[in-house]
């Protein structure tokens, strides 16, 4: 999947890697997509929320070893 940013989360625990998220793609033109990658296993739940409460589109959530990785698609 094409995306214009990538935020590496990884090792960060809760809230660490939302945090990072959220300011990750407040830097974001509207329609940009941004690349995620945590180790938090809690992250799965936490970028489904964060997706719904400020209306950025969580495009694809996968699971690679021990590594989740995320695009979210900036509202």
């Amino acid at each position: 999947m094409e995306f214009n940013q990538e935020l590496d989360a990884r090792g960060l625990n809760c809230p660490l890697p939302i945090l990072r998220t959220k300011k990750a793609l407040a830097a974001l033109a509207s329609g940009q997509v941004l690349k995620v990658i945590s180790t938090d296993p809690g992250s799965v739940k936490d970028m489904q929320a964060f997706a719904r409460q400020t209306g950025n589109e969580l495009l694809a959530s996968t699971e690679a070893g021990s590594e989740f990785v995320f695009f979210l698609k900036r509202h």
